[in-house]
């Protein structure tokens, strides 16, 4: 469901909330007998008693099951549903997670270094105990090279070569992309001397914030990183035009479902905004009208359960806007 930030708006959203809950509970009710239900419908109540919504973002998602029962916020806005399946329906935190970026910011300058890990525009922490790095030995200092710029360079180089190494064992457990924030000399002299180059990202933000507060660089970061998600999104977009030419696609539901069981299916294309309530029949995927959605055997949303399946055996869910997939019906792998 979407929900508000603030008031009075959020004042909206336990009602809301709790309407959608008694129409759980009504489709639940509907499937199967009230003693097998029961316990699963108290888990559901007792977690919406448990949200404040004071700390709402810009939606709220509820899973529970026998064995869980737990809510995420996402920064995002979703299509509001109740979904009831034999697994848990993703689509929005995937769509969260493909809208989102975790990252690393090294703060560059030729006298110091600092590391941040950031996600989005917030600020997760700032590395302490081997950062911030000073420069206390990599400077000319001689007389005779003062002069002479490639001393220079050669030295800082060294440093920036120092720097390098410290960040690389900071982040070994955690890798992610690195976004450098240096002045753009230093940019392409760290990135010619950098050991894992392929974690430096192309797009760099220029100049020298070394001695400004942490939220304040990463909030200058973000827009950044988000031109780089959407470039990221435009690319594979790219490569499934290059597959639709060496008419390597597919875009029948059935043999997409089929292809995913197999474990063939390395890259699954859906529209955000497509779904379809189906059924299985002969190994046939069967679309079915949204007045069957309380019948068991019917499954809420096919393409959730693809992107699902499509990720438990390894492959890749790529969720594109509406109609960039419509002269495939929405769906392409």
């Amino acid at each position: 469901m979407n929900t508000h930030r603030t008031r009075p708006e959020n004042q909206q959203d336990p009602i809301k909330l709790k309407n959608l809950v008694r129409e759980a509970e009504e489709r639940l009710l509907n499937m199967e007998s009230s003693r097998e239900l029961q316990p699963l419908i108290e888990r559901l109540h007792q977690l919406q008693a448990s949200i404040d919504h004071n700390y709402n973002l810009d939606s709220l998602l509820l899973f529970v099951n026998h064995e869980l029962a737990e809510y995420v916020r996402l920064p995002i806005a979703v299509k509001e549903r109740v979904v009831i399946d034999q697994s848990f329906a993703t689509r929005d935190l995937i769509r969260a997670m493909h809208l989102s970026a975790a990252y690393y910011l090294l703060v560059l300058s030729k006298q110091q270094a600092r590391l941040i890990e950031a996600f989005n525009n917030e600020v997760v922490q700032e590395f302490e105990g081997d950062f911030p790095i000073e420069n206390t030995q990599f400077f000319v200092t001689n007389k005779e090279e003062i002069s002479d710029p490639r001393r220079h360079t050669n030295m800082l180089a060294e440093f920036f070569n120092r720097i390098d190494k410290v960040v690389n064992k900071s982040i070994k457990d955690h890798p992610l992309p690195v976004l450098l924030c240096t002045e753009e000399e230093h940019y392409h002299l760290y990135k010619r001397v950098a050991d894992k180059k392929e974690l430096l990202l192309e797009p760099f933000l220029s100049g020298n914030r070394v001695e400004e507060p942490a939220h304040a660089i990463v909030a200058a970061a973000w827009p950044i990183m988000e031109a780089w998600k959407k470039a990221q999104i435009l690319q594979r977009k790219q490569e499934l035009q290059q597959a639709i030419g060496a008419q390597k696609v597919l875009t029948d539901v059935s043999e997409i479902y089929q292809a995913i069981k197999n474990g063939q299916v390395q890259s699954l294309f859906v529209e955000e905004g497509l779904i379809q309530p189906a059924v299985i029949e002969q190994e046939q995927v069967v679309f079915v009208s949204d007045q069957k959605l309380s019948q068991k055997e019917v499954i809420d949303d096919i393409y959730d359960e693809l992107m699902e399946e499509c990720m438990r055996f390894g492959g890749e869910v790529v969720l594109l806007p509406d109609g960039e997939l419509s002269q495939f019906g929405g769906c392409a792998a």
